[in-house]
């Protein structure tokens, strides 16, 4: 047969053919085993480049493989299509629609990865901004809202005054909106919560339970986390009725304790500066709303402040002290204020310097010289009354009882974690289901009218305001307990909150009656293999077990855990950089399937390096793996009419000699490796490494028996042969597999098994020394005796030349592995 290798003109047939028989579309229930495979889905911002279609791939081999293995497999994908990007697109492409841009872009990633071969379920497709999805969404909020685990309070947040809106702090650079260049300020707004801190312990606890989860992402969920075991300390305020309740991990610093400082965003700031200090705190707070807020709490960083005029008591010794708003303290963590020890806490110890505060030892070690810096070992306590003389970590328990006798103090478990802020002045999310009504207060909508519909009427301006701001066809409702003139929340929620339960929708995914049927979710979850960027490690995984949870405690699903094994890919670089539009360096994968094919671009992808890893982009790389493609085509086309009709039957094998065995050895040795490296390991560039040495072992066959093949050696190699390429190249797998006559899909056939027995060596190669030194080789059979192999050493050609006229002193084997010839003269 005399084809050329053309991957444009077959892989579309083959397209079309896995659409037209659905032969991607899961069974809901099968006597198969479940194996649940999900890719994390993408934001629909525009078109995808081959850093996008890496983890899409990675997804493709596992799944395809899996099908192959006698799985019934869920593959599903869909879209995170709510959004800030859609709703700037409006604002700036003259009112386009957010829905409208969406549903472009989507269009243009599912043309792009059907284009790509992924044997993704599109039945099961959803869109997050769908009103059916939504409904949902909405649906979660009401349920967690009657279990008090929602509420509403003030919070500090990134405002433009310019967008009228909040900012997340990835929107805010350099103290500036990232998209009008207005300053930002810090505001206090009421904003809608998750209580996820009341499922700290557990969503910590459970995290030695993810044994298939990377060690990295295990351990930045726990920081996130943050368990600290404390005391919590009231501070009462100087001529004010309001107290601070501190916590300190350090309670034996107590007595050191010489100022307070305030996160700028902190409440209390209103509260407690004076008149006469309000304009220098003013201008401090305008001053550090125009820096980055994790730069100027990093370590090292410039400390800055103002005095508030108030000052607090500390209550182990009633010492008046200073409190100041800070730039090194963040809101987020404890209660937004710290006790300041500047003696033994190097940050505080830098601010004390700058405010010329009053800097106090009350722990004493060896080198415990605080004139430079902080002294911040263990040691014995000093200066702190009836503790003095002991060492502070064992004083600790001791301590923690004296102030809850004292009544000053308890012992308390702190997290780092922070309730969920789920509030967004955005039209382009999913509302908030609430209303409010003067007469009975704050009303969840009924079950029963949902979705609350996002308006599609509305008009963008360029100030960026919510459009459901002033809009009184949205806002204006009836309250459902009273019937009275009510309106509606006119916040949306967080993208998070939407990505947050998506995979548990893919199972009933156009259900209208119920979020989804408990019993088909409890069947496929959790999910068996979850893909995606280890950019999500903290916030989306840690949002999606805790409303895991949720769930199950609802009596929903019976599973604590979404994720059973996670794999975090890595990206690929262009010109030492990520791609990106701005940056130029963008390779779109249209061009190289135009160019090389599909195949070898997925093939190309999965062979750069280990996918765990980073890795840089090549174009030669690219021709390489399009050039062994086509080799391994050439092959086939060498023999394939000659097999084509022939049905392997080891029992007619009858292998002629040595190469033939050899051949087949590696055939099974190559099974096993490429079995290994796809389920176990995830090493597809192994594994691909290891079809190229077969290829060669085949071409080398082909050329040295041209007038002498074994038809029915070829005939298992090619169809194992295919059927190992077919999840990473399965477009030339399914051609070939075609023209080898099998009358189903490739997809649908079975994983090649390996024969054991192909891989037993009848023979074995001895290495034959001189005096320690490598000269010659013997093969010789695996059963020949000891005395004859030592024979057969010193007949060697080789080393007759080595030996020749020396004497003999003794010859040494070791069993297997080689004949050691010593002599002398």
């Amino acid at each position: 047969m005399e084809r050329e290798y053309n991957p444009v003109e077959f892989e579309k047939k083959w397209q079309k053919v896995w659409e037209e028989k659905k032969a991607f579309q899961t069974p809901q229930n099968s006597e198969k085993p479940k194996f649940y495979n999900l890719i994390m889905f993408p934001y629909p911002s525009g078109t995808l480049h081959v850093g996008h279609v890496k983890n899409y791939t990675i997804g493709d081999v596992v799944a395809r493989y899996r099908k192959m293995t006698g799985y019934n497999v869920l593959h599903p994908f869909g879209y995170d299509s709510f959004g800030l990007p859609a709703e700037n697109a409006a604002i700036k492409q003259g009112n386009i629609h957010p829905e409208k841009w969406t549903l472009k872009n989507i269009d243009i990633i599912r043309n792009q990865i059907k284009k790509m071969g992924i044997s993704y379920d599109w039945s099961r497709e959803i869109m997050t901004s769908s009103e059916e999805y939504y409904k949902w969404t909405q649906w979660i909020f009401i349920k967690m809202y009657e279990k008090g685990l929602v509420y509403k309070k003030k919070a500090a947040v990134n405002w433009c005054d310019d967008c009228k809106t909040v900012l997340a702090n990835e929107q805010v650079v350099n103290g500036s909106c990232e998209r009008c260049g207005h300053e930002v300020e810090i505001k206090h707004l009421e904003q809608w919560y998750f209580k996820i801190t009341d499922y700290a312990e557990r969503l910590l606890n459970d995290i030695d339970k993810l044994d298939e989860w990377p060690e990295n992402v295990k351990i930045m969920q726990k920081n996130w986390i943050g368990k600290s075991v404390g005391a919590e300390v009231e501070f009462k305020i100087e001529g004010k009725d309001e107290t601070i309740n501190v916590f300190t991990t350090r309670p034996d610093t107590l007595w050191g304790v010489t100022f307070m400082a305030l996160a700028p965003e902190s409440p209390l700031v209103d509260i407690l500066t004076t008149d006469e200090n309000k304009k220098d705190v003013s201008d401090f707070l305008k001053k550090v709303g125009l820096e980055d807020r994790f730069k100027r709490t990093a370590e090292g960083a410039k400390k800055d402040g103002a005095f508030t005029g108030s000052y607090a008591i500390n209550p182990v010794n009633n010492e008046k002290i200073p409190i100041y708003v800070a730039n090194y303290i963040l809101y987020e963590y404890g209660t937004g204020a710290i006790m300041a020890v500047p003696a033994h806490d190097q940050r505080d110890y830098e601010f004390a310097k700058v405010f010329d505060l009053n800097i106090r030892q009350v722990i004493d070690g060896e080198n415990a010289d605080i004139s430079e810096k902080a002294f911040t070992e263990d040691g014995v306590m000093i200066n702190s009354e009836n503790f003095n003389g002991k060492k502070n970590r064992i004083a600790l328990k001791e301590i923690l009882n004296w102030l809850e006798e004292e009544k000053i103090g308890k012992q308390k478990t702190q997290y780092k974690l922070r309730d969920w802020l789920i509030s967004r002045q955005r039209y382009w999310g999913a509302p908030i289901p609430i209303i409010y009504c003067d007469k009975c207060g704050t009303v969840p909508v009924p079950e029963k009218d949902l979705p609350v519909k996002l308006p599609r009427d509305v008009k963008f301006e360029t100030t960026g305001k919510s459009p459901l701001v002033d809009n009184n066809d949205f806002k204006e409702t009836k309250c459902p307990i009273c019937g009275g003139t009510a309106h509606r929340e006119v916040d949306t929620m967080d993208t998070f909150v939407d990505s947050s339960w998506y995979y548990l929708r893919y199972v009933n995914p156009h259900k209208n009656d119920m979020i989804f049927d408990s019993e088909d979710v409890n069947n496929w979850l959790p999910v068996d293999q979850y893909i995606g960027g280890v950019e999500h490690a903290i916030l989306h995984l840690l949002y999606s077990r805790f409303i895991t949870k949720v769930l199950h405690d609802m009596n929903l699903i019976n599973f604590e855990e979404p994720f059973k094994n996670l794999y975090t890919q890595g990206m690929i670089y262009k010109d030492g950089a990520k791609m990106s539009k701005s940056k130029g360096n963008v390779v779109s994968p249209e061009d190289i399937i135009n160019k090389f094919g599909t195949d070898s671009l997925r093939t190309y992808i999965l062979f750069m390096g280990p996918p765990e890893k980073d890795t840089e982009w090549n174009d030669s790389g690219v021709e390489g793996v399009y050039r062994f493609l086509n080799k391994v085509w050439n092959s086939y086309m060498k023999f394939i009419d000659e097999v084509k009709d022939i049905k392997f039957d080891k029992s007619k094998l009858n292998l002629k000699n040595k190469e033939e065995k050899a051949l087949r050895r590696k055939l099974h040795q190559i099974i096993k490796k490429a079995t290994n490296d796809i389920e176990g390991n995830f090493q597809f560039n192994t594994a691909i490494s290891a079809m190229m040495e077969l290829s060669n072992e085949l071409n080398n066959y082909l050329k040295n028996n041209e007038n002498n093949l074994n038809y029915m050696l070829l005939r298992e190699i090619a169809d194992n042969f295919a059927l190992m390429l077919s999840p990473i190249a399965p477009h030339i797998s399914e051609e070939l597999w075609h023209l080898l006559n099998h009358e189903s899909l490739v997809i649908d056939s079975n994983w090649p098994t390996v024969d054991e027995e192909a891989l037993k060596v009848d023979e074995l190669t001895i290495v034959i020394q001189v005096n320690g030194k490598l000269r010659s080789q013997l093969n010789v059979s695996v059963e020949e005796d000891s005395e004859i192999i030592k024979k057969l050493a010193l007949e060697d050609e080789k080393i007759l030349k080595h030996i020749e006229g020396k004497s003999i002193v003794k010859v040494i084997y070791v069993p297997k592995k080689l004949v050691n010839i010593v002599v002398k003269g």
